[in-house]
């Protein structure tokens, strides 16, 4: 299970990854950055490829990213380099402020990898904004319904049903970690389930909107990370890689 099969792609060695990216490059839409060009797949699942075309117009990296229904208010407060490419990048910003513009009003703060980071110019931080989050389920527990989490969980720390930990920010033993991940602990309430289908691919993955503290995230997952399927009205709890997009 990967980022990838969490949204219908089954790509398990780099002679997958070879062969996939050789059918979508050219299926793919330019979209012009700093350093390059971004080459969005976008499946009509939601499902979505950016592949890294550098300025000598050579492939160097992928991300993946689902297009779906969550919306989030965002305080973005600077940007985050990373080390695996020279197009990835991320921010870090703080969730649902009540006055636009300043992080000090924010629920918590936390980061958020951006496939297409480099097309993104002229960000004068701080900056508030709505994010698309899409959730890559990493672990994932699911509930009948509140009562049924409440009466499952540890007696020494128990969660509320909506709550979220920035886990990216810090290491287990409480350090800051440099640079910061786009990783988050986090439970919420399912308002939507579809089971989907990668067109291109025809493999099946979940797909949820879950509601929890701070706005709304595009749980995906893949089908065999989960005993049962998630339902309306339950509980859904885990650790996510967090992939956003502005949308305004």
């Amino acid at each position: 299970m990967s980022h990838l099969s969490s949204i219908g792609f089954p790509v398990n060695t780099g002679q997958d990854f070879q062969s996939l990216a050789n059918k979508l490059y050219e299926r793919g839409e330019r979209i012009k950055a700093t350093n390059g060009f971004y080459i969005r797949f976008a499946d009509n699942s939601g499902a979505e490829l950016y592949f890294q075309e550098n300025q000598n117009k050579e492939i160097i990296g992928m991300n993946p990213h689902f297009r779906g229904k969550g919306k989030m208010k965002v305080c973005l407060t600077n940007a985050v380099k990373r080390e695996g490419s020279e197009m990835d990048g991320a921010f870090h910003g703080w969730a649902d402020p009540t006055e636009d513009n300043n992080p000090d009003t924010g629920m918590y703060p936390f980061v958020f990898d951006v496939p297409d980071f480099y097309s993104l110019e002229n960000i004068k931080f701080p900056f508030t904004t709505t994010v698309q989050i899409s959730a890559f389920a990493h672990e994932l527990s699911l509930y009948e319904n509140e009562q049924d989490f409440n009466a499952k969980q540890n007696e020494k720390m128990k969660f509320a049903p909506e709550s979220f930990i920035p886990s990216g920010l810090f290491s287990p033993g409480g350090q800051t970690t440099e640079p910061p991940e786009a990783n988050g602990i986090f439970t919420g309430r399912i308002l939507e389930v579809e089971e989907k289908m990668n067109v291109f691919t025809k493999e099946k993955f979940y797909w949820f909107l879950v509601k929890t503290l701070g706005g709304e995230f595009d749980v995906v997952s893949d089908i065999k990370l989960i005993s049962q399927p998630p339902k309306v009205g339950g509980i859904a709890s885990g650790s996510f890689w967090l992939s956003g997009r502005l949308v305004s």
